[in-house]
């Protein structure tokens, strides 16, 4: 069971209002808005497949490797 506040004041202040100790005076509002939208593109690798790529370019010289493996053999099929 909560206990409740033996503060009258803190009593009074409702949920919405930020506490006393907070200081946003010195904010800036959407200081990382345009980063943000731009995005990003994070992969998550497993354990054993990052011990193997250890590095963003290692990973990156892999999977080029695959897309020229995987364009050159790409053929178009007819159908009898």
């Amino acid at each position: 069971m909560k206990k409740k506040s033996t503060n009258p004041k803190q009593d009074r202040r409702s949920a919405d209002e930020p506490r006393p100790e907070y200081d946003f005076s010195q904010g800036v509002r959407g200081k990382y808005a345009a980063r943000y939208a731009k995005g990003t593109n994070v992969a998550l690798l497993d354990a054993e497949i990052a011990q193997a790529f250890p590095t963003s370019e290692t990973v990156n010289d892999a999977l080029r490797a695959i897309l020229a493996v995987a364009n050159r053999t790409t053929v178009t099929r007819r159908r009898a």
